[in-house]
C-alpha cells in the first residue's frame, strides 16, 4: 500500500483517538465550568478530521488504490471501509460537521440541567438544534427519502427501516405477551434493595476483581464513574470503561461493568496489525452491542456464572445479604418486572425500551411528532409496552444521554445486538462443550478467547452479519434468541412460554 496513504489513514484514527479521549473526559472528570471550552475544541478536532477525511488527495489515493492487484486482504478491507467513510462525509459540509459538533457539547449540559429539575422543557431547545443538524446531515449524505435509512448507516452499515422496523416489531409482539405471562406466575423474590446499603467502595473493588477476572487489560484501560455507564477511549491500549454505583443497588455497578467490559474487551482485541487503521473497528454497533450484551445478559445473569460469584460478594456486603443465598440472588437478578430505566431492566422488558425509543426517534426524524410532545409519547408508549408511567422526565424521557450526545440511529443496535448475542453464545456452547463449567469455576477467559479469535480480532474485515453468518452458520434471526429467553425464564418461572 502506498505509504502516503498509510500514513493518512494512522493520522485519522489518531485524530479519532483524541475525539474520543476528549468525550471521555468531558464525562468524567471536565470541570463544571469548562463545558464551552470543551465544545470548542472538540469542534476543532471534529473539524480537522473531516477536512482531512474530505480531501481530493485521500479521494485519489483511494481510488488508485482500488485498482491495485498486488494488495493483501486486509489492505483491500481498509481501502474498502475508508472509502465508504470518506464517500459519506465527503458529502457534508465543514460548517455543518463543526456545528454538530458543538451543538452535541451544548446539548449534554443541557441534559444534565434538565435532568437535575425534572423537567424536559429545559432541554428541548437543545435536542431541537441537534435534530435540525441531523436531519440536514442525513439529507446531505443522501437517502432516497428514508432520512433515518442515513443516519442508521452510521450505526449498522446496511440496515434500513423497511427491514429493522418488521424485525423489532416481531420481536416486541412476542415479548408483550412473555412478559404477562411472567407475571402471572407469582414466586418468592428476596427484596435485596428494600433499605439495604451496599457500600461504594466495596462496590468498586468487586467490580474491579470483574474486570480482571473477564480479561480486560487493565495496564491498557481504566474504569471511572459517570451519570451513564459508556465505553471511549484513543486506542486498544488505552481503551476507558465507565461504571455507575448506587449505594442502594449494588446490581447498577456490577451489570455496567460486566456491560462495559464486553465492549472494552472487543477494542482491546483487535488484531496488532490493524491498529490505527480503519480495520481497528466493529463492523457495526449492534454486533458491538452483541458483546456487552452477552456478558452482561448470558453470562453475568447466569447461574453458573454466580455459584462461583455470589460467596465473593456476600462476603463484601455480609449484613444486606445476611440470609440471602445463590438460589434466591439468581432470582432476583433474573426477575421480569417492568421497570422505568432501560439499563437496570430485565432481558426480555428491555427490548421493549428499544423498541420504544426507535420508534419515536423514527417520528422526531420524520418531523412527524413535535418535541413538545415527546414527554406525553414517551409516557404513552412505556404505559402501553411496559404498563407503567414515568413519575418525572428523569426516570422517563431524559434518562438516556443518546440523544444529548445527538446519537440518533443508535438504540436500535441494542437490540440487534441481544439477537446476534444469543446466536454467537449456541456456538461458543458448541464451540466449549465445557462452557457452563468453565463459568461455575470463574474460568472466563476460555470464552473471552473465543470471541477474541472469532470476533473482536477480525476488526472490519467483514460486515457484520456476513461475519456472525461466518461464525454460527446463520445471520441476523430472533430464533436463538427467543429460544434462550424460553428455555431460561421458562424454567426459573415454572411455566411454558
Amino acid at each position: 500500500m502506498d505509504t502516503w496513504l498509510l500514513s493518512r489513514m494512522q493520522e485519522l484514527r489518531d485524530l479519532q483517538g483524541l475525539i474520543g479521549l476528549a468525550t471521555w473526559d468531558q464525562e468524567t472528570y471536565l470541570p463544571a465550568k469548562a463545558g464551552p471550552a470543551r465544545a470548542h475544541q472538540l469542534s476543532t478536532l471534529q473539524g480537522l478530521h473531516h477536512e482531512r477525511l474530505v480531501h481530493p488527495r485521500l479521494g485519489e489515493a483511494l481510488a488508485k488504490a482500488a485498482t491495485q492487484d498486488d494488495l493483501s486482504e486486509d489492505e483491500r478491507a481498509m481501502v474498502r471501509v475508508l472509502s465508504r467513510e470518506r464517500e459519506r462525509e465527503v458529502r457534508v459540509p465543514s460548517a455543518l460537521v463543526k456545528a454538530l459538533s458543538e451543538a452535541q457539547s451544548r446539548s449534554l449540559h443541557a441534559w444534565r440541567e434538565a435532568r437535575k429539575e425534572r423537567r424536559f422543557a429545559l432541554f428541548q431547545p437543545a435536542l431541537g438544534r441537534l435534530l435540525e443538524l441531523r436531519r440536514e446531515q442525513a439529507d446531505a449524505y443522501g437517502h432516497g427519502g428514508e432520512r433515518y435509512d442515513a443516519l442508521l448507516e452510521g450505526h449498522e452499515p446496511g440496515m434500513r427501516v423497511e427491514r429493522l422496523t418488521p424485525v423489532l416489531a416481531a420481536l416486541r409482539e412476542q415479548l408483550i405477551p412473555m412478559v404477562g405471562k411472567l407475571a402471572a406466575a407469582r414466586r418468592t423474590v428476596p427484596r435485596l434493595f428494600d433499605g439495604r446499603r451496599y457500600d461504594r467502595d466495596a462496590q468498586w473493588a468487586f467490580t474491579v476483581r470483574l474486570l480482571k477476572d473477564i480479561g480486560f487489560d487493565l495496564e491498557a484501560g481504566r474504569q471511572d464513574v459517570s451519570i451513564h455507564p459508556f465505553t471511549g477511549g484513543t486506542h486498544p491500549l488505552d481503551v476507558r470503561l465507565t461504571t455507575h454505583l448506587d449505594e442502594s443497588n449494588p446490581l447498577s455497578a456490577i451489570f455496567s461493568t460486566i456491560h462495559e467490559a464486553g465492549h472494552g474487551l472487543y477494542e482491546q482485541g483487535f488484531a496488532l496489525e490493524h491498529f490505527r487503521t480503519p480495520l481497528a473497528a466493529a463492523p457495526s454497533m449492534g454486533l458491538h452491542e452483541s458483546q456487552s450484551r452477552l456478558w452482561e445478559n448470558i453470562v453475568g445473569r447466569s447461574r453458573p456464572f454466580w455459584e462461583h460469584y455470589f460467596p465473593g460478594l456476600r462476603a463484601a456486603f455480609p449484613d444486606a445479604l445476611a440470609g440471602v443465598d445463590v438460589e434466591g440472588f439468581h432470582a432476583a437478578v433474573n426477575e421480569v418486572s417492568p421497570s422505568l430505566i432501560r439499563i437496570e431492566s430485565d432481558e426480555l422488558t428491555y427490548n421493549l425500551h428499544i423498541a420504544l425509543r426507535y420508534e419515536l426517534e423514527l417520528l422526531l426524524v420524520r418531523d412527524e411528532l413535535p418535541l413538545s410532545d415527546l414527554p406525553a409519547a414517551w409516557n404513552a408508549r412505556m404505559e402501553k409496552y411496559l404498563g407503567i408511567v414515568p413519575p418525572d422526565d428523569t426516570r422517563g424521557v431524559l434518562q438516556d444521554i443518546h440523544w444529548a450526545w445527538g446519537e440518533l440511529g443508535y438504540f436500535p443496535t441494542y437490540s440487534l445486538g441481544n439477537l446476534y448475542a444469543a446466536s454467537l453464545y449456541r456456538a461458543a456452547e458448541r464451540a466449549l462443550p465445557d462452557l457452563q463449567g468453565h463459568l461455575r469455576r470463574g474460568e472466563l477467559l476460555p470464552l473471552r478467547d473465543w470471541l477474541r479469535a472469532n470476533v473482536h480480532s477480525q476488526g472490519f474485515r467483514l460486515p457484520a452479519e456476513e461475519l456472525v453468518r461466518g461464525v454460527t452458520g446463520k445471520g441476523l434471526t430472533d430464533a436463538d434468541f427467543l429460544a434462550y429467553l424460553r428455555e431460561k425464564y421458562g424454567a426459573l418461572y415454572g411455566v411454558t412460554l
